[in-house]
């Protein structure tokens, strides 16, 4: 078999159904499966797959595992060659699938790819990043990303090219293809990491192994981001947590601090310019991020 389509849900029953109609009415010319890992879903999710997609393989969790540890189970599932973990809350706009594995085929030094991502009304939407977390990501951004422009012009975090594009970061988890071998030569995913970061911290692994990391514009995915997580703070906090995780387990502790300082001077920046701007509801967003930071960084301190 060609591919394993591995999608974790977790209450996303009506994104889950589109994102299964979608593989079927897209995907063509490659031998493929489609596991759904379900994350102790309560709003009839199981039910759904199990009356409307009889052929996809449902692997029912008594527990919520997150994201990395729920495809970690997925894969022990997997028939395919290549793993193509794939977000509920996405919708294939093209063959997106035989465009990635056939990338993957012809390039035995990659071992990640994915698509160009785009928004409901078919807007460039965050596909990757050319930068790995870290104290350099966070002085760029309060700089409003001019050594990043400087480097990658306008290709952020978006393909703007006709042709791959060598990604120095991480592609977006939201849609990523990988050998299914290379995932279990590094360990797949780190179960401490229970949602936000494991795709970037699983990339760092496989880069360290010398594999390629590229993005394929040609495969044209929508991601409803954001849908599949309704509680915005939940998500905030969790990827904060997520982050200085990240940083201790890939050896930048000596950047955490730094990395705390510059984020903070970055809300307080935010939160001054919307402040005087008038937009209330701007400011105290990043004044909620300033709290919940704090928060974390506490966190991680008192973990030390």
């Amino acid at each position: 078999m060609d591919v394993s389509i591995i999608i974790v849900n977790y209450n996303t029953r009506q994104l889950l159904h589109a994102c299964i109609e979608s593989i079927y009415a897209q995907t063509e010319q490659v031998d493929f499966e489609i596991i759904v890992v379900d994350n102790a879903s309560s709003d009839g999710s199981k039910e759904c797959v199990k009356t409307n997609f009889s052929q996809v393989k449902l692997i029912d969790s008594i527990e919520n595992l997150g994201f990395g540890r729920a495809n970690n189970l997925g894969v022990t599932f997997a028939k395919g060659q290549f793993i193509f973990l794939l977000n509920s809350d996405t919708l294939l706009i093209n063959n997106a699938v035989k465009i990635l594995l056939d990338f993957l085929k012809q390039n035995n030094e990659v071992a990640i790819c994915g698509g160009n991502l785009y928004d409901v009304n078919l807007l460039p939407a965050t596909s990757f990043s050319q930068l790995m977390p870290g104290f350099g990501a966070e002085l760029d951004y309060f700089l409003g990303n001019l050594i990043s422009r400087l480097k990658f012009g306008k290709n952020l975090n978006f393909n703007y090219t006709d042709s791959p594009l060598l990604v120095n970061g991480f592609i977006s988890g939201a849609d990523m293809m990988i050998r299914k071998k290379v995932f279990h030569d590094v360990g797949g995913f780190d179960k401490d990491f229970f949602m936000y970061y494991e795709e970037t911290e699983l990339t760092y692994r496989i880069r360290n192994n010398g594999h390629k990391v590229f993005s394929v514009p040609e495969a044209r995915i929508i991601h409803l981001e954001g849908a599949s997580e309704n509680i915005k703070e939940n998500s905030i906090k969790r990827s904060l947590d997520s982050k200085y995780k990240f940083y201790k387990k890939t050896g930048k502790l000596n950047q955490i601090y730094l990395s705390h300082l510059i984020y903070r001077l970055i809300a307080w920046q935010r939160l001054i310019a919307f402040s005087l701007l008038g937009r209330k509801n701007k400011a105290i967003y990043w004044k909620s991020l300033l709290k919940w930071e704090n928060e974390s960084f506490k966190d991680y301190r008192s973990k030390k």
